[in-house]
């Protein structure tokens, strides 16, 4: 034995070290854990700390040890398109998922430009997580296609389940949701917003809020907007008493001003209600006294978020000042009111930060709002009417005034059917903190009206002065100037949607070579074509997904794009009879699996 070889023989082997509690006897120790696995559980420690899906993103990119630690350590899986990777390989890698939040088809499904039967199937998803994570506590969806017997089993699999959202998803009726009533008894979150739920014949309607447990529920959100059917009111009042911790309570069109009142009086303690049909009671047919709504509205000392106001009968609409004065969110998005009725309520929501309105509300109303409401953070501007022919109630007058009186203003989204550059440009000046901005001129390729020149000094001001700019929406006439700016300023576009607009396929090509972080872009009703698409290669990889409807593609072109790159699957969307070369929807996006075997035969996936 050499001398080196004695003298590392005089050390104890650290990696069988015994550790023995001071005061235990002889031999009670343990062994503690070889090098390796002492940085392992170092690093698990401190990557719970890391919360945002992009540091573990790149946390797990750094070694294999760091990957299988990330994967052991995520307890929040989000997955932006069903489509990207397969349930299997999701449950294979992350072990201890607590929570996933799964999106299904791409936004334009929203404006019926998806074939019926598309896909996007919540079915494979909910039979593998049943089999891997029998802990699971929380399921957002949105734009799944979600079937009763998914529900069923999702309620059956998963014993602490707390949590079901299921935002524009459609396929499941009262069966499934009262199996989850049912069998969820630790629920906390049911909210449905804006799903399609099926509704079956009187006679075989489910009374689904009657299957909640009887006794105190852990409920601190119910919301079913959009369940387009009567419910027990008996048993959602009884659900409602009984739920102290209910925070959170959006109610269906059939629930009208007079149960709303028993409910609000049952739960003074909500912050988030969402009133309901708001119409008249059929008390007030037969003479009966009607309830005082303005006290009990008064006693909801916590509200900060209202909406709902469907069949809204104006003469209450008084009811809900006293609750002004503490909303920090007003949603009248249902509510059909014009600019007289609305400017009483705005000139109490000193604090309002979010506010989503009819365009009815005209630019005098958006004046009332520029002028009261300087906290405001997000605004969306809806249309009444769609039709390109009429003249709408808002312009660039309530525009402009909005940017000179809610400075703070992050988040806008303005239909109108008119706007000029000066009042786009004194947006991007009077609110540089813009995250997201959608200006979505009604008709096709409208310019300036004043001075009749393309749009592009206004949207190339908003990238320019928006440095925080995230997403962003254009539309009127634009020339490859307008995409030029948007390639050239736009670093931290993410999400960027166009409709009825762009002039040639250079237009595109600078967005493509400009935006590096750019990861959806939807085009719709564009002339861009093969070559637009082309100068993409280099980032398609890099990007979520990409939708061209409407634009001037062809097969050839698309079918040399997935030849060239063929971890992207092209999806070819066309009528049955439609024989041409011509594209009318592409819809590519990334994936890890081979291409799904579950599309209709009006798809095409191209290889």
């Amino acid at each position: 034995m050499t001398e080196e070889t004695n003298h590392r023989s005089s050390f104890p082997d650290l990696s069988r070290v015994i550790i023995t509690e001071p005061g235990s006897s002889p031999g009670s120790g343990y062994l503690s854990p070889l090098p390796d696995q002492v940085l392992e559980i170092v690093l698990e420690n401190i990557l719970h700390f890391l919360t945002s899906r992009r540091d573990r993103n790149t946390a797990s990119l750094v070694c294999w040890s760091w990957y299988r630690a990330e994967a052991l350590t995520r307890p929040d899986l989000f997955i932006g398109n069903c489509y990207a990777l397969s349930p299997n390989r999701v449950t294979s890698r992350f072990g201890r998922v607590r929570s996933v939040t799964i999106k299904g088809k791409p936004r334009f499904a929203d404006f019926d430009m998806m074939p019926l039967n598309w896909g996007a199937h919540f079915t494979p998803w909910v039979v593998a997580m049943a089999k891997a994570y029998p802990w699971l506590e929380k399921v957002h969806l949105k734009r799944m296609s979600v079937t009763d017997d998914d529900l069923i089993r999702l309620s059956e699999s998963f014993v602490g389940f707390k949590e079901l959202v299921l935002v524009c998803c459609e396929g499941f009726g009262t069966t499934g949701l009262a199996a989850v009533a049912r069998n969820c008894r630790l629920l906390r979150v049911l909210d449905l917003v804006e799903s399609m739920v099926e509704v079956a014949d009187d006679d075989d309607e489910v009374d689904w809020i009657s299957c909640f447990p009887e006794g105190q529920t852990h409920l601190e959100s119910l919301v079913f907007e959009c369940v387009e059917c009567p419910v027990n009111f008996e048993a959602l009042e009884s659900l409602v008493t009984r739920s102290p911790s209910l925070r959170k309570l959006r109610l269906n069109r059939y629930v009208s001003i007079s149960q709303l009142y028993r409910l609000i009086y049952r739960a003074p303690h909500l912050t988030h209600l969402g009133t309901g049909s708001f119409s008249a009671p059929q008390a007030v047919a037969f003479g009966d006294q009607e309830p005082d709504y303005t006290s009990t509205f008064a006693a909801c000392k916590s509200l900060v978020c209202l909406s709902g106001f469907r069949e809204i009968w104006a003469d209450y609409l008084p009811a809900i000042y006293p609750v002004c004065a503490n909303l920090t969110s007003l949603n009248f998005s249902y509510a059909d009111v014009n600019v007289d009725q609305l400017k009483p309520i705005i000139h109490h929501c000193h604090k309002l930060q979010t506010f989503w309105v009819l365009d009815s509300i005209c630019d005098e109303g958006l004046q009332a709002v520029a002028a009261t409401c300087k906290d405001l953070r997000e605004l969306r501007i809806f249309p009444v009417n769609t039709r390109e022919e009429n003249d709408g109630p808002v312009s660039e007058v309530g525009f402009e005034a909005i940017s000179q009186g809610c400075i703070k203003l992050q988040s806008i989204l303005f239909f109108c059917q008119r706007m000029t550059n000066a009042a786009v440009i004194a947006m991007s000046k009077n609110c540089p903190d813009l995250v997201v901005f959608c200006l979505c001129i009604i008709g096709r390729y409208r310019p300036d009206p004043e001075t009749h020149e393309p749009m592009d000094e206004g949207f190339g001001a908003i990238v320019k002065n928006c440095k925080k700019l995230t997403r962003l929406a254009v539309s009127g006439l634009l020339t490859d100037r307008a995409f030029c700016y948007i390639g050239m300023y736009g670093k931290l576009i993410r999400t960027l949607s166009v409709a009825f607009a762009g002039d040639t396929d250079q237009g595109l090509k600078y967005v493509l070579e400009g935006c590096t972080n750019l990861q959806k872009l939807e085009i719709r009703d564009s002339p861009f074509g093969d070559g637009a698409l082309c100068s993409g290669l280099h980032h398609f990889y890099n990007m979520r997904f990409l939708w061209m409807s409407s634009c001037k593609l062809t097969r050839q072109a698309c079918q040399e794009v997935a030849r060239m790159l063929p971890h992207l699957v092209l999806e070819v969307i066309s009528s049955a009879e439609d024989k041409s070369d011509d594209v009318d929807i592409l819809y590519m996006y990334r994936s890890l699996d081979r291409p799904r075997d579950d599309a209709p035969k009006v798809v095409t996936i191209l290889h």
